[in-house]
């Protein structure tokens, strides 16, 4: 196959960039590219941008914008590098399960409200004791009349203080092999008994993940996705999507960018980008980028000659890699910061440095990345977790 991009596909790529430059409002993409928490009405109005021409990696019958799968990844890396650095959960993993595995009622009730940002979803899979072991999940799903009484806590659940709704992995038949006693539940966030509770992570940010909390919850059986006990295979479908998603090349690509211009400004002395070893360093990185980039293409390729269209293994392979050279870029941002880089520095004190202020300017959300840069190891399922599905599922270990 041919992993070169066409004359078309560049031009599509050149279509995207100036669709979201007209897009995207001025004061929402200062707030963008500064890193800034969205308030909820900022999130939808930027999902409802994305979507507005069809959600790209949906089939067209249920509002997709038809496009191939080369043309969604070069929609999805432009608008990382845009930087939309937001996470469209609705479209990219909740959309695809409905439309796969939920009936009718559930397709034409849920879909349209997404495609419109009119609900916001979180993902309730993970649990204080059952974090990279997912099957080992203990949110109880009790069957009483026309509902299920739920009770339990999940934790990491990412944007679950904006969210309308989560998709809930539900423990329902505690008597047979745990992947079999498994659901998947659609539960309104503003039922009686649901509780959030911000979690601060290490770059001080109280506004991203959550612990949630079931107590007593009642939720309509209407509300189960596909059969009851089958939610384990919902939930590697979703994963295996989430590990394609995650693949923030267009992120990766965006900090070495930035570390290359940062490094070509210096307040003192020589330039960064003139010493051998800083050099030696980004082309590096660049080169397990573009390697990354023409597997992930292979993949796509790949994917889209299977029959039910679901992720293969070879996703865990992306994830794995992802995770790495979004952490070296990351890390390539900080060797270039150095101490401008301090989270208690703020833009005006960086400006009136000896710095070039051009240059320089916000770098105090360097550090911020780089730590919130840590987690990529870890969510979407571990690299520890990749490893195993690859030695197993590709390699035949």
């Amino acid at each position: 196959m041919d992993l070169a991009f066409t004359e078309e596909e560049q031009a599509f790529r050149q279509e995207v960039r100036q669709y979201l430059r007209d897009a995207v409002p001025v004061e929402l993409r200062r707030k963008l590219a500064e890193g800034r928490n969205l308030s909820k009405s900022e999130f939808a109005d930027v999902l409802k941008i994305l979507n507005r021409k069809g959600v790209p990696i949906w089939p067209k019958k249920f509002g997709g914008a038809g496009w191939t799968p080369v043309q969604y990844l070069i929609f999805d890396e432009e608008v990382r590098a845009f930087p939309i650095r937001i996470y469209n959960l609705g479209v990219s993993l909740v959309g695809p399960v409905i439309y796969t595995f939920g009936n009718d009622a559930q397709k034409k009730h849920y879909l349209p409200r997404i495609i419109n940002a009119d609900d916001l979803w979180c993902q309730g899979f993970s649990e204080p004791s059952a974090g990279s072991d997912l099957a080992s999940l203990k949110t109880r799903a009790v069957r009483n009349g026309d509902h299920y009484v739920v009770n339990g806590q999940k934790i990491w659940t990412t944007w679950a203080q904006s969210a309308d709704w989560i998709i809930c992995l539900v423990r329902t038949n505690p008597d047979v092999k745990k992947q079999q006693g498994i659901s998947f539940l659609l539960i309104d966030m503003k039922t009686p008994g649901v509780t959030v509770r911000p979690i601060q992570l290490i770059n001080g940010d109280y506004d991203e993940v959550n612990e949630v909390f079931f107590d007593n919850v009642r939720v309509p059986i209407e509300n189960l996705v596909g059969e009851e006990n089958k939610g384990w295979d919902y939930a590697k479908f979703l994963l295996g999507n989430e590990r394609v998603s995650d693949g923030n090349l267009g992120i990766a690509k965006e900090r070495i960018r930035q570390a290359k211009r940062l490094a070509a400004h210096s307040p003192v002395g020589e330039r960064l980008i003139d010493d051998p070893t800083f050099r030696e360093k980004v082309a590096a990185v660049e080169v397990q980028l573009k390697a990354l980039e023409i597997t992930r293409l292979r993949a796509v390729a790949n994917a889209s000659k299977q029959q039910d269209g679901r992720p293969a293994p070879v996703s865990s392979i992306l994830k794995l890699k992802c995770s790495q050279i979004e952490q070296a870029a990351a890390e390539l941002l900080m060797d270039v910061a150095g101490p401008y880089a301090l989270p208690d520095l703020s833009n005006e004190e960086i400006v009136n440095s000896n710095a070039a202020p051009t240059a320089l300017n916000g770098m105090a959300q360097i550090a911020y990345t780089y730590f919130y840069s840590r987690a990529a190891s870890i969510y979407s399922g571990s690299s520890e977790i990749q490893k195993n599905i690859i030695a197993k599922a590709i390699l035949g270990l």
